[in-house]
């Protein structure tokens, strides 16, 4: 061989080349029909155990591959039968010692019972039945969800990699030569490059393959390039013994360690020890890991590099003690040799920030003495850290009791609330230093959107939620519900229309709605320290006046505080205050001098705020003022669900009867059905009308309908939030209802109900014994308030009163209700009758 550019590519003769392919493919074919033929029918399914190296596999290894697929084989380069391939489940043999290829339900079975979780042992369950806490073991989730895999085969080679018989490696070159062969370290622990020859790697750690290859291949050739990698690595068996949680023999990657390798059989069982994990290679102990430094610091110093043959021997754990309450990690902690409270609580992570460190529990068991359990009660100081543990301890840290010993807090409707830390001396004054506090930040809030509608707010309160990832409140957020009977703003039938009209009209109420509303009144005659006595755990409240306590340093009301006190500052809306002490802004409307919103006196009614208004003008309609009260329309709210409820179960109960009452044996047993159902939609019918209703907090004033100056209103002391209505007269009359022509009809004085229903006529369909008339003033006149011998239709009509004529609703004929029930009479009768005559028959 010369020096200089070459090709090494080995290229076989075209008479080499079949030779190889015919004994690729018969060596698979006849192995594979000598292993049916011994094993028998019973174990036609098997694997086979003719290895192959890498560097000699022939282009007909594929198909061969196949037939030792479909024969249930695996070509494996191990010269031990495999047990266990990476972990997982042993694999049966059969007569022969060729293990048996087993069925995919098997393999996922082995694979459950693999990741199912260690059931507790005697100790956990111990601890169980003690505290009723179920803890874990410490590091049995390390192996949990194993499902018994050991390594993965394409993980990295560690630079210390020793290569031996059966590693692959991956061998290129380019320059003066051209080289891609896969070679495998045979027995001998060399490899065959074309034209250079054996190179021997048996020992060479794998940092210096590509030096040991390059001196090989610069012997023949200058000036080229070669780079060396790893392929498949060897595999080795080793074996798990003792307190296992899957025993038996493993075959693993050539990088395996003893971590690895106990991951890859599951770990210890329940009662196995993770504290002194021992590697027996031949007869000596060559390394012993304590797993829970791993665990709890990631230290691998007692972690070895595994070789074929070791045993991995898992020994009982020499003992188990539980740490419970407020430990970072409560659980079940192996022990070892000379552990104490401080080494576990290390294990755990240490103790909490919210641990209390001068109080811990030890419960103690000890079969030899009576009784047999025992427990101590100590601070967890530097000695008692030191205190060794015995199997069966419990020991039970308390949590940290989170009272402050030097703070005081204000809460309540303020701009902050606040804990500030006490200081000797300290009163409400300094806690509070001006009124200033006072202002709550939903005040703030209010102030800061008057440019906003009631609508916009709560269009920005469903964005702010949606950003928030929190529903919507469903409540309104303006402080008065509005009365106005437009639809919300968030229908998905709104039409553009009405969402203006209903702008409009929130801008014009909101406007006057928010004048005096946009701060919440605090209530200065009232506030209140809570203070708590830890020595006998008593409460005490000390009320005191706010107003004065703001105002003189020296007011017996500036109470000096306590450390831990919580002083508490209401609204007038918190605790309802007497009606004198509160502000009261009233909104005034119509016919009057100057309309508008007014802050009155308390005690004032009606008569000085339209004096205040600057009294009533020409054209005002006194008979028909209209005064809303908020309180009366929450209510009216109230009780209108309250009977809507009422008259829904009575409803129900009524049909029931009804439905039970019906013959459904008789001829008119149809017509029956008919009027039950019609008289049941109907009462639905009304029922929804009534829950449609909007309560409006009218309060009717009761004044005669020729009152026409102010002196007539009635002494109504004002509230907050009280409005005052007062209209022009009108100059119509309402008829509505089964009239020919419902319209509105010009008033004139004198005339009475009969008048009005002349001139819009009446239709046959009309029930006038529940004709009734809305009064002006809200008030309703119909046949039953006006006495037995009366009738509203001699009432006179006031201007703007609406007279209302409903339709009937049964329109079954007085003849034909009375048929109908005499024929029911008569048969009952002859039921009757029936019925004697059997009685007398039997007694004869």
């Amino acid at each position: 061989m010369t020096d200089g550019p070459a090709s090494i590519h080995y290229q076989p003769d075209a008479a080499e080349d079949m030779n190889k392919r015919r004994v690729a493919f018969r060596l698979p074919l006849l192995a594979g029909l000598y292993c049916l033929l011994a094993a028998g029918p019973a174990h036609a399914q098997i694997w086979s155990a003719a290895p192959y190296a890498a560097s000699d596999v022939p282009p007909g290894r594929e198909a061969a591959e196949r037939f030792r697929s479909a024969a249930g084989g695996q070509v494996d380069g191990s010269p031990v039968p495999m047990l266990r391939r990476g972990g997982a489940a042993p694999l049966p043999q059969d007569a022969s010692g060729l293990a048996v290829r087993q069925r995919p339900d098997q393999v996922q079975q082995e694979r459950l019972a693999a990741e199912r979780p260690l059931p507790p042992n005697d100790f956990q369950k111990f601890v169980l039945e003690s505290t009723g806490h179920a803890l874990p073991l410490f590091g049995a989730s390390f192996f949990a969800g194993n499902g018994g895999f050991g390594q993965t085969p394409t993980a990295p080679v560690s630079s210390d990699y020793v290569l031996g018989p059966g590693d692959e490696v991956l061998v290129r070159g380019w320059g003066s030569l051209d080289v891609d062969v896969r070679a495998v370290v045979d027995r001998s622990g060399q490899i065959y490059l074309p034209r250079v020859g054996a190179v021997s790697l048996s020992g060479v750690r794998y940092s210096q393959v590509e030096a040991v290859l390059r001196t090989a291949v610069g012997r023949y050739y200058k000036d080229f390039q070669l780079s060396a990698t790893m392929g498949q690595l060897r595999g080795m068996t080793i074996y798990v013994v003792g307190q296992a949680k899957r025993p038996g023999a493993y075959n693993l990657s050539g990088t395996s360690t003893l971590v690895s390798a106990l991951f890859a059989s599951g770990g210890p069982n329940p009662t196995g020890s993770l504290r002194q994990v021992r590697v027996k290679r031949g007869e000596k102990v060559v390394a012993e890991l304590d797993l829970y430094a791993f665990l709890a610091r990631g230290d691998k110093s007692g972690d070895i590099r595994l070789q074929d043959g070791d045993t991995l021997v898992i020994p009982p754990a020499r003992g188990h003690v539980a740490l419970l309450g407020k430990v970072n990690v409560p659980a079940v902690y192996e022990l070892a040799a000379h552990d104490t409270i401080e080494s576990i609580l290390a294990l755990s992570g240490g103790l909490p920030v919210v641990a209390d460190p001068k109080t811990a529990y030890l419960e103690r068991v000890d079969p030899a003495s009576k009784p047999a359990r025992s427990v101590d009660r100590f601070a967890l100081d530097a000695r008692a850290l030191k205190t060794p543990l015995r199997n069966g301890d419990l020991l039970t840290v308390l949590p940290l009791t989170t009272e402050f010993g030097n703070a005081v807090t204000l809460r309540g409707n303020v701009d902050q609330p606040v804990r500030l830390p006490w200081r000797e001396g300290m009163k409400v004054r300094d806690l509070i230093p001006s009124k200033a506090v006072l202002m709550s930040r939903a005040s703030v809030q209010r102030q800061n959107e008057v440019l906003l509608s009631p609508l916009e707010r709560r269009r920005a309160a469903r964005a702010f939620a949606a950003t928030e990832g929190r529903p919507p409140s469903a409540g309104r957020d303006d402080r008065r519900p509005s009365r106005d009977g437009l639809p919300q703003d968030d229908d998905p039938d709104l039409s553009p229309g009405d969402i203006q009209r209903r702008e409009t009209r929130l801008n014009a109420d909101s406007l006057a709605e928010s004048v005096g509303n946009l701060v919440d009144e605090v209530n200065m005659e009232y506030a209140v320290i809570e203070r708590v006595d830890s020595k006998d755990v008593s409460v005490q409240l000390l009320p005191f006046n706010l107003g004065r306590a703001l105002s003189d340093a020296n007011s017996p009301d500036n109470l000096p505080l306590q450390p831990g006190d919580i002083l508490t500052v209401f609204s007038v809306s918190d605790v309802r205050v007497p009606q004198a002490k509160r502000q009261v802004f009233v909104r005034v409307e119509g016919e009057v001098l100057r309309p508008g919103v007014y802050q009155m006196k308390p005690g004032e009614g009606l008569q000085q705020l339209v004096a205040r208004a600057g009294g009533l003008t020409p054209d005002a309609y006194l008979f028909g003022a209209e005064f809303y009260r908020e309180e009366v329309r929450q209510a009216q709210t109230v009780n209108l669900d309250r009977t809507v409820r009422r008259l829904e179960s009575e409803l129900q109960s009524r049909l029931s009867t009804s439905a039970a009452s019906v013959s459904t044996g008789q001829d008119n047993a149809t017509a029956a059905q008919l009027r039950l159902s019609a008289e049941t939609a109907a009462q639905k019918q009304s029922l929804e009308r009534l829950r449609n209703l909007r309560p409006s907090g009218r309060i009717m004033l009761g004044l005669p309908p020729d009152a026409a100056t102010a002196n007539a209103l009635p002494e109504l002391r004002l509230e907050g939030m009280d409005r005052l209505v007062i209209p022009s007269r009108p100059d119509f009359v309402y008829v509505l209802g089964s009239v020919n022509t419902e319209a509105s009809l010009i008033w004139r004085q004198g005339r009475t109900v009969q008048d009005y229903l002349n001139l819009a006529g009446v239709t046959s369909g009309a029930d006038v014994d529940q004709l009734f008339v809305i009064r002006a003033d809200g008030s309703v006149a119909s046949n039953a308030s006006q006495g037995w011998f009366g009738g509203v239709t001699r009432t006179e009509v006031m201007p703007g009163d609406t007279i209302v004529l409903p339709e009937k609703t049964d329109h079954e004929t007085a003849w034909s209700a009375f048929t109908r029930n005499a024929k029911d009479i008569t048969q009952i009768v002859y039921q009757f009758s029936l019925g004697a005559a059997a009685i007398k028959t039997l007694r004869d």
